[in-house]
């Protein structure tokens, strides 16, 4: 097996959409950065996260059986950095000043899936959440990517003429 710093280094190679992940229900209203989402099915509609099994928003998403997942636009850094929890000891919660519909903080241009769990399987220090998306809404700005330890944004390729 390869060791962790190699893992990671390598791993700092792949970049990724940042995500918020969000959940409310009977154990709270709570968030988080998460870079660990991607499709798994059209039919039906499904997605995964992982969340590590010691934190509050894994604690938070299994007992609410809920959750949602923002794909932040190229503008809202800010938020990626809030719910990361660089600003919890200045914040009352990192939800605060924002406007929310049911759990998920209103991002413009964002896209948003609204999941209901349909597994949760164990692997490492992190579950894979899988969740069937009950609804979903296609953001118009292109999505904040983190790569390398830093955020990007997408420039589109062109193709030189032949």
């Amino acid at each position: 097996m390869t060791n962790r710093d190699d893992f990671i280094s390598a791993m700092r190679t792949v970049a990724h959409s940042v995500t918020l992940v969000t959940t409310n229900g009977p154990a709270g209203l709570h968030g988080a950065t998460v870079s660990a989402f991607c499709s798994v099915s059209a039919d039906p509609p499904m997605v995964l996260v992982c969340l590590n099994e010691g934190s509050e928003i894994f604690r938070t998403v299994t007992s609410n059986k809920t959750f949602s997942v923002t794909v932040l636009p190229e503008n809202a850094q800010h938020l990626a950095d809030r719910f990361a929890g660089r600003h919890d000891a200045e914040l009352e919660s990192r939800f605060e000043g924002l406007e929310v519909v049911d759990a998920v903080p209103q991002v413009e241009g964002a896209t948003v899936f609204n999941c209901e769990i349909e597994n949760s399987i164990p692997s490492g220090t992190h579950h894979v959440i899988l969740g069937k998306v009950i609804s979903c809404t296609k953001g118009d700005q292109n999505p904040l990517n983190y790569f390398d330890g830093n955020y990007h944004w997408l420039s589109k390729f062109t193709q030189a003429a032949e």
